[in-house]
């Protein structure tokens, strides 16, 4: 993953996250959406964010219809994990350990959210067992 996967600034990224929330859109779909979110925006600027973001080659456009349809081209896992990596890079030296120590430290996680974490720590904890034999 290069660093272009990390440039998106905080308007472009709620323009990305309505897609993957909603599926393909048109303008105004995304407008509408954003307006529901409370973000008071112009059709002519979600229009540029996403020609910027088509630029950028995050999302992609069909003009098979009236009006084009957008459609996010990079999912929100690869993006999370490049940006994920660029945190661990620069605020741990690269260290995953101590980024999840402190978010279990500070903040709240839900009785599943617990147990998914638990599941991983025992196969983790297994998988070290193992290879100290």
């Amino acid at each position: 993953m290069n660093e272009r996967d990390c440039d998106l600034g905080a308007a472009e990224l709620e323009v990305l996250r309505v897609l993957w929330d909603e599926g393909p859109a048109t303008v105004r779909d995304v407008l509408n959406r954003l307006n529901e979110r409370g973000r008071g925006l112009a059709y002519t600027t979600v229009q540029t964010f996403l020609t910027r973001l088509e630029q950028k080659g995050f999302v992609r456009s069909n003009k098979s219809d009236l009006a084009f349809v957008f459609r996010a081209k990079v999912s929100r896992d690869k993006i999370s994990r490049s940006r994920l990596r660029s945190l661990l890079d620069e605020l741990y030296d690269g260290a995953a350990g101590p980024l999840a120590l402190q978010l279990i430290r500070q903040e709240r996680f839900t009785r599943d959210e617990i147990d998914e974490l638990q599941k991983l720590i025992d196969r983790l904890d297994s998988k070290g067992r193992k290879a100290g034999r």
